[in-house]
């Protein structure tokens, strides 16, 4: 229940920082709302660590260099949800940006990829997806 829980501020959370960060950029610039959301989200996570933080940092040494893109994948998100939202608007940019969310994960999954468990998939993920995208399509009809 918790996760379940923790997915929905996920999902609320993602959204208002898209929607906050495109209506930041039309005021200081792409770049500099990028700078600032990344800057504050690093000094949060900074105070966060020194009061909560039970990890152990010198581990970075054994993961996978890989996974060290996420901080460069985190200012393409932050660049990509503003230009989405701020060109299609807020439900057809999410919608877009949940479905693209959901067909990489069901790849990762389905894949085995990025140290992740291999998730069989069936026709009903299938059609779960197809469902996403042709109410996306459905959405943006002018009817």
């Amino acid at each position: 229940m918790l996760a379940i829980i923790f997915a929905i501020i996920s999902g609320i959370s993602m959204t208002l920082q898209g929607v906050f960060n495109t209506n930041l950029e039309k005021k200081i610039g792409t770049w500099e709302t990028a700078l600032l959301s990344q800057g504050i989200a690093f000094i949060i996570t900074l105070i966060v660590v020194f009061i909560w933080g039970k990890g152990d940092i010198k581990a970075i040494k054994t993961a996978n260099k890989l996974y060290l893109l996420s901080g460069v994948l985190g200012v393409v998100i932050i660049f990509t949800v503003m230009k989405s939202i701020g060109a299609m608007g807020a439900t057809i940019g999410i919608g877009t940006i949940l479905t693209a969310q959901l067909l990489s994960a069901a790849i990762i999954d389905a894949m085995g990829l990025f140290e992740t468990e291999k998730v069989a998939f069936s026709l009903n993920e299938f059609i779960g997806v197809a469902l996403m995208i042709t109410g996306i399509i459905v959405f943006k009809l002018k009817l």
